[in-house]
């Protein structure tokens, strides 16, 4: 049993993608092994083989290892509901929201919970491969560090750093990073991981020679920049897209300030015949096909901000224009007539008018409805699979005409009587290739082709573990993984 950690010089360095890459690699190898985040933040979740939710990474990386994720291998979820506050998410399970002051005060019983699903993983893998959060370097999160060097000396494992060079300054990065560091969690570090390498790496060797003379570290090898790789954002929104056909559907997405599973419209982003626009702040709505309301981790104030921006002016112009609009989750409570937050949940206990589009009121309740689902659409009838993580509970006469029905049953969403609205609670539902080609279809795609997302993504993690084998030390790596040498 062994563990090795992937720790980074800044925030989209690389980790979560070099932690992908090695759970495939090892697989490759036939190791048993398992991802682990212990803290992360993020609004992009996925709902759990044991009912709880974890960060979006690790549900790929989980894939990565052909393993259904589990709370334990993201044991502290923080999903951001203001600027200086978070909803704390234990074992998979909300417990409160915090600032930053009650969450410092927190840290030791989290680093229980970290370290209790650490211990239950080593009991079941051969190897669990570690990722650290933002860098390790940031002075004023040192004190009661679960996430990076705090959980590396808690557990004794071995680290790697890892820097991207596609942003300049990568042997600043990881010197500096290094002499930030006490001199145990210094002899922590076993090596550097160069990423996102464009041109001859013959130009780069004087600097790699200078880091291993100065340092006394290894350089494990240098990951090349590959081209049109997708793997789902941790947290950032992600809006580059390929070449789109001249008559592409255009889908325009609000970005809210407190976005949820925006990894949703990934689907819609790579689709060759779609031309998916992020709208910010302080931008006006464009034309469109469709218009889709995403999920958001605080409908009530991203709410007034749409409104402040005057979106929902531009939305109720697109309707009367005859224009298509989705809400998803959070963006299907806006929908309705009113959003109650009797609990105080989102601010002040009360209510707020919504959008008035259709006929139902959602009221927010403590208790998260998590869950992994699959119906089929009345769109076609086409099938759909995905995932519901929400703490609101919607009802009214416009739910008699759902959207979609459940494998077990149920009603979700709403479609309205004239077929231009339509809402659910379903997360991930693009990712069915019938069902994103009903809905494109619905949206005015007449020709909709079905992409399969699943496959493009297994694609991709498949490139990474090869760009391993070709570029890193493998028997250094398999060293520090406990896996034995290779036999030739």
């Amino acid at each position: 049993m062994s563990t090795l950690m992937i720790q980074g010089t800044t925030s989209d360095a690389g980790k979560s993608t070099l932690v992908t890459a090695l759970c495939r690699w090892l697989r490759h190898q036939d190791v048993k092994v398992a991802p682990f985040k212990p803290q992360n933040m993020a609004l992009n979740a996925a709902v759990t083989v044991d009912g709880g939710e974890i960060g979006r990474a690790q549900a790929v990386q989980a894939q990565a290892a052909h393993l259904e994720p589990h709370t334990d291998m993201n044991p502290v979820l923080l999903k951001p509901n203001t600027d200086v506050g978070a909803q704390v998410i234990i074992h998979g399970h909300a417990i409160g929201c915090m600032d930053a002051v009650a969450y410092h005060a927190y840290k030791p019983t989290a680093l229980r919970a970290v370290l209790a699903s650490h211990q239950r993983l080593l009991a079941s893998y051969d190897t669990i491969v570690v990722e650290g959060a933002g860098s390790p370097a940031e002075i004023n999160l040192r004190a009661g560090d679960i996430a990076n060097m705090g959980f590396a000396e808690a557990v004794d494992c071995p680290v790697i750093l890892i820097a991207d060079i596609d942003k300049g300054g990568v042997f600043a990065h990881l010197v500096g990073t290094l002499a930030l560091l006490s001199e145990s969690e210094q002899a922590r570090i076993k090596g550097f991981v160069i990423n996102r390498f464009r041109g001859d790496i013959a130009l780069l060797q004087p600097g790699l020679d200078w880091l291993e003379a100065h340092t006394g570290k290894p350089v494990l090898g240098v990951l090349p920049y590959l081209h049109d790789l997708h793997l789902e954002a941790e947290d950032a929104v992600n809006a580059h897209q390929g070449a789109k056909a001249l008559d592409a559907l255009r889908v325009v997405v609000p970005v809210l300030p407190r976005i949820s599973n925006h990894t949703d419209f990934d689907p819609l982003r790579l689709h060759p015949q779609v031309d998916l626009q992020f709208i910010g702040p302080g931008q006006p709505i464009p034309p469109a096909h469709l218009i889709i309301l995403p999920g958001s981790k605080s409908v009530s104030a991203d709410l007034a901000f749409l409104r402040q921006y005057g979106w929902d002016q531009a939305i109720t112009r697109h309707l009367r224009y005859g224009g298509k609009l989705l809400g998803i989750c959070g963006g299907l409570q806006m929908l309705g007539q009113r959003i109650d937050d009797p609990l105080g949940l989102e601010g002040p206990a009360g209510s707020q008018a919504a959008l008035g589009l259709l006929n139902f009121v959602t009221t927010l309740q403590a208790q998260k409805r998590l869950t992994r689902v699959s119906g089929h659409l009345q769109l076609d009838q086409a099938r759909v699979g995905g995932y519901e993580i929400h703490a609101g509970r919607s009802a009214g006469p416009a739910l008699e005409r759902p959207l979609l029905y459940l494998d077990s049953g149920e009603a979700d969403g709403a479609l309205s009587e004239d077929g231009q609205i339509a809402g659910t609670y379903l997360h991930g539902l693009f990712e069915s290739p019938q069902a994103s080609q009903a809905l494109l279809q619905w949206a005015g795609l007449a020709q909709a082709q079905a992409l399969d997302y699943a496959a493009l993504r297994e694609r991709d993690i498949e490139r990474l573990a090869q760009s391993v084998e070709a570029h890193l030390d493998t028997e250094l790596l398999r060293q520090l993984c406990g896996v034995p040498a290779c036999k030739n």
